[in-house]
């Protein structure tokens, strides 16, 4: 085979490749590795073996209208590898942010099937708001993958507007690691290097955002009775988190309203 039809049957590989993973299709991704499949992480410097790699994928994809993979640069092909750029942003509404990850792939074809995967990536935390500046963070080390990192952020928005723990002023790290699953390191750790936050800001953050939703609502109750009823036990905290939040104190922001 001369390096045009090698170069072309590369890029048929890798286009369906990708395709499956923008169309959610894990059995269709599972489905193009080859037997003896060699999957780099490097953000975690591991080796993933084809037994592992269902669970990884698995994780790893996209599972919501909120997590978006947009390819950066057009596939490159030379030979029997092609590269390709994207960034995967996930929207988190009620935190204002957007956790991305920015990576690259070198894909190797054997057979008309991937037979190995170099995958590079780092996290970024980025400000939705115009001209705001966007700060590369340092990879948390948790034995995660960049992917799965953005799905435990997911996990957890997803957690905290379902069951509400913020609404309950004694939840914690501990009540809330053992309700998701992940270890009190992952979530504080990932919370600190993905949105900037610590565990209890993000839990004030949510408070916030349900006291904000009830007032939008027509909730009357008065504002000092319905930051108890959200979660927290100090008005001054309350106070200070509401001005962070909208810039202006509760009596102004209902004025306003």
């Amino acid at each position: 085979m001369n390096c045009a039809d090698l170069s072309a049957q590369t890029r048929h590989a890798v286009e369906r490749y990708h395709q499956h993973w923008k169309n959610r299709d894990i059995a269709g991704v599972m489905g193009m590795y080859h037997p003896q499949i060699e999957y780099y992480d490097f953000f975690n410097n591991r080796r993933i073996p084809l037994g592992e790699l269902l669970d990884y994928i698995t994780a790893a994809m996209p599972r919501s209208p909120e997590h978006s993979i947009e390819h950066t640069d057009r596939i490159r092909v030379d030979g029997d590898t092609a590269f390709i750029q994207y960034c995967s942003r996930l929207n988190l509404r009620d935190a204002g942010h957007l956790a991305s990850f920015r990576a690259s792939e070198a894909i190797t074809v054997r057979d008309g099937m991937i037979w190995r995967v170099n995958e590079y990536a780092s996290l970024i935390r980025e400000e939705p708001v115009a001209g705001a500046s966007r700060s590369p963070r340092q990879p948390p080390r948790l034995g995660l993958s960049a992917k799965q990192v953005q799905m435990m952020v997911l996990d957890l928005e997803q957690y905290f507007s379902r069951n509400k723990p913020h609404l309950d002023a004694a939840a914690d790290l501990s009540s809330v690691a053992r309700d998701t699953g992940y270890t009190r390191n992952q979530i504080s750790h990932v919370l600190n290097q993905v949105l900037g936050v610590s565990f209890y800001q993000y839990m004030n953050q949510a408070r916030i955002q349900d006291l904000l939703d009830r007032l939008h609502d027509g909730d009357v109750t008065r504002i000092d009775e319905l930051a108890f009823a959200v979660g927290f036990n100090s008005l001054s905290v309350f106070y200070r988190c509401f001005r962070e939040r909208t810039g202006c104190a509760p009596k102004h922001y209902l004025r306003q309203r």
